[in-house]
């Protein structure tokens, strides 16, 4: 913590703190996670542990982004970007609703930071305005993964206490320990339709509450989720609500629900939040397909406001030092394309790679590739004596990283097509590669 003077302590939770801290070198204001002792905690730890392995995946711009993690006497900090405005500051300022541009770009950044995270197999678990930062340009980032997971299997079964009441998905409440992203599309439906009126949407006092305002809007729960509520029969509920009550209420259309409770709204708006708040999981729109529907469509929105957006993140970037050197640190290591030939013969398969001259850092080094014998060929194929030499196009290449091309055109003719033996790179392979790598 050497690096960082402590302002205050901004949040906290079972897990530890999170404290506002400025940076003594850049100046910079960031927010540090200062975890429990984690050598004493288990469940902390794992907690730590996980949140870690998360964020190092999750790097995208309308994401709270990690800067570093370290330890310091056995305790894990966790630093990050640090942004001290949140929807739900906005909404209390504004009693009345955001207004409708608003509420699209905030929504719409919403869901790219949630189909970044779906893409890479992680559910968020709890969106809810708090956990939605609000730069002063506009620039949303979805933060807080403390209570995200990565999703292994479509069918695993995952702990049903999560997210905030007001923004839980039916699968949640009624303890279907099976759900899976949906749970995030049904909490920016809440969202969604709290950015545009200023109300919550769903504000129950209990689970059972939550339930039963969420069935007399639109109706119903799924045939799976009245099988389990049939089982669990829990009796007389708040309100007075029996099973009977949640599991057996008239059918409704979603969508003429949704046009019952919000009557001024337009088609493709009440199209929008039915698509996000349908009882059935499984019929619940994917964050990238909400990413494509009519709301965003219109008058050219996605690609105005993507320019907009980038310029605004571009210039915002001029007063966040550390994360800009940290994105700098992450991108791959790229090399310019190399003269190749793929050379068969009668001692095996040959790679010729040339060497090349690559300037890193005002100081050139050299990367060199050498002629590499990938395996000798059988001694039962069937090879021309004479060499023939395919040319290859260019191929992008990471570190770690086997790039395979489909060929535009043939690379020999049916008589010397020959296919390569397995590859053993134990010791066939020396590369060289500038000394500065991290």
């Amino acid at each position: 913590m050497q690096k960082y003077e402590t302002i205050e302590i901004i949040g906290g939770g079972s897990y530890g703190v999170v404290m506002k801290c400025k940076h003594r070198e850049t100046g910079q204001f960031v927010a540090i996670k200062r975890f429990l002792d984690t050598e004493e905690d288990h469940q902390v730890r794992k907690m730590a542990f996980r949140e870690i392995r998360m964020l190092k995946k999750l790097c995208h711009e309308n994401l709270v982004n990690m800067i570093e993690v370290f330890r310091c006497r056995k305790r894990f900090y966790l630093v990050f970007e640090h942004l001290d405005h949140t929807l739900l500051d906005e909404l209390e300022i504004v009693k009345h609703g955001l207004g409708w541009e608003v509420s699209q770009r905030h929504v719409y950044q919403v869901l790219r930071g949630l189909s970044f995270c779906h893409s890479s197999n992680i559910m968020h678990r709890d969106v809810k305005p708090e956990n939605v930062l609000v730069s002063p340009h506009g620039v949303v980032k979805l933060c807080d993964f403390g209570c995200a997971r990565f999703i292994n299997t479509p069918d695993e079964s995952c702990t049903d206490y999560v997210a905030t009441r007001w923004y839980r998905a039916p699968e949640l409440l009624v303890g279907d320990p099976r759900y899976g992203k949906a749970v995030d599309v049904w909490a920016v439906g809440c969202l969604y339709a709290e950015m545009v009126t200023g109300d919550p949407l769903f504000p129950g006092d209990s689970d059972v509450d939550q339930l039963y305002r969420i069935t007399k809007v639109l109706g119903r729960l799924c045939t799976k989720h009245q099988t389990m509520m049939g089982r669990s029969r829990p009796g007389l509920m708040l309100r007075h609500a029996s099973v009977d009550e949640l599991i057996k209420p008239p059918p409704k259309s979603g969508v003429t629900s949704i046009r019952m409770l919000f009557p001024t709204w337009d088609s493709v708006t009440v199209d929008f939040l039915n698509c996000c708040l349908r009882m059935d999981s499984d019929l619940r729109s994917t964050s990238s397909a909400l990413l494509q529907h009519p709301l965003f469509a219109q008058d050219d929105f996605t690609d105005k406001f993507l320019v907009h957006l980038r310029n605004i993140i571009a210039k915002e970037s001029a007063t966040n030092p550390l994360m800009t050197k940290r994105l700098i640190e992450r991108k791959p290591i790229e090399f310019e394309p190399f003269p190749r030939q793929l050379c068969c013969g009668t001692s095996g398969w040959h790679m010729h790679i040339a060497s090349k001259e690559a300037t890193t850092n005002e100081r050139t080094e050299t990367e060199v590739i050498e002629t590499v014998e990938l395996h000798k060929a059988s001694s039962t194929s069937r090879v021309d004596p004479l060499k023939k030499v395919c040319y290859f196009d260019s191929i992008s290449t990471s570190p770690n990283t086997t790039c395979l091309h489909k060929l535009k055109r043939p690379v020999a003719t049916q008589e010397y097509m020959h296919s390569l033996p397995p590859l053993d790179f134990k010791g066939t392979c020396r590369t060289s590669f500038p000394a500065r790598r991290k």
